[in-house]
């Protein structure tokens, strides 16, 4: 299996840790992490071109992502404290 790029602890990895416990104790948490790591499958299939797209959904699908990295990012940030 080829390496999937923007995983969220190689985004975070100084967050590593923290993002484990939150996945074992908070399940919004782990629900967000879930969201984003489909997504960021999805958006690797489309741009390697195993499941090609419109670059409208490309675009889409990216910003989602992104999107989803700052919720994840600032839902650490918030729970450091509680970890």
């Amino acid at each position: 299996m080829s390496h999937t790029p923007h995983e969220l602890a190689e985004e975070f990895p100084e967050m590593a840790d923290q993002m484990a416990q939150l996945r074992q104790t908070d399940q919004h948490f782990a629900n967000l992490a879930d969201r984003y790591h489909t997504l960021n499958r999805d958006v690797h299939r489309a741009e390697t071109d195993v499941e090609p797209t419109s670059d409208t959904h490309m675009t889409q699908m990216r910003r989602e992502r992104m999107a989803l990295k700052d919720e994840i990012y600032a839902y650490i940030k918030a729970h450091a404290e509680s970890v």
